[in-house]
């Protein structure tokens, strides 16, 4: 849920002390409006903005809504000051999560292409203060989520096995999770995959590894009915489906959050 303190944070760092700019007089009304075509979020954001300004808003589009250049996305109506006041802050977090939520369907339909059953997820590679606006934009986009934060998912990783090794790690995290934790566990070689399944990893993490590496690994853990498959680490749009053709379950990318580019929005008031 966004918050009212996180919407002050946001105005407060925009708005600042001594805000002359913004000094107009009468009442206005304002849309937001979609410059290029692409995928909506963030629009929940963008309301709490100018509602906390006691601007109102209407029409919203729902996230998730593909729009065309021109689209609109929402409308406001209030005094002039305050809808100039929250639009640059609503542009920038709308445009951000669009992009997004653009990014991810992209990614998403080319995954779709040699798999219906792949899952897209997210990482925790999101911007200090806006995860929860990037994980909905993911999901907006028709990703998973992945988890929220550390105590959603134990998760294995290179330096966890460096220092206990990897069934000794994997012994480790077991015997502090409860029942209800599921345990991610990364491996870099083909080699190290059923080790860790039969260590107990409810996840295997494919770390780094080409699509034919990928494609023996999977082949492998076939015999673990319960393990599920994810392929990690460098994977881009131009890759993906190479990489769902290898029948793993889950693609994870921290491209989706921290190298999606803003879709272009624009704001204009008085029409």
């Amino acid at each position: 849920m966004i918050t009212d303190a996180q919407v002050e944070r946001w105005l407060r760092e925009d708005v600042g002390h001594h805000d002359v700019t913004n000094q107009v007089p009468g009442e206005t009304t304002g849309r937001l409006v979609a410059k290029e075509s692409g995928v909506v979020a963030g629009l929940e954001a963008a309301t709490a903005v100018f509602e906390s300004l006691g601007v109102d808003v209407r029409d919203a589009l729902e996230d998730g809504t593909p729009v065309e250049p021109g689209a609109e996305l929402l409308r406001v109506e209030g005094p002039a000051r305050d809808v100039l006041r929250g639009e640059r802050v609503a542009v920038n977090l709308a445009g951000h999560a669009s992009g997004i939520a653009t990014r991810t369907q992209r990614v998403v339909d080319e995954a779709r292409s040699e798999s219906d059953d792949v899952r897209i997820a997210a990482t925790r590679k999101t911007t200090p203060g806006l995860r929860g606006l990037e994980k909905r934009a993911v999901v907006a986009g028709g990703g998973d989520t992945h988890r929220l934060d550390l105590s959603h998912m134990v998760m294995v990783k290179d330096n966890h096995v460096a220092e206990m090794g990897l069934e000794g790690a994997i012994e480790h995290f077991r015997e502090r999770t409860s029942f209800a934790t599921n345990l991610d566990v990364e491996v870099e070689t083909i080699s190290d995959a059923p080790r860790a399944a039969e260590a107990g990893a409810d996840v295997v993490l494919l770390d780094n590894l080409s699509p034919d590496e990928t494609a023996e690994a999977v082949s492998l853990l076939a015999d673990y009915d319960d393990v599920l498959t994810e392929a990690s680490g460098g994977i881009t749009l131009e890759t993906v489906a190479d990489y769902a053709a290898t029948g793993v379950d889950v693609i994870s990318m921290g491209s989706l959050t921290h190298s999606a580019p803003s879709l272009d929005l624009s704001f204009r008031t008085g029409e």
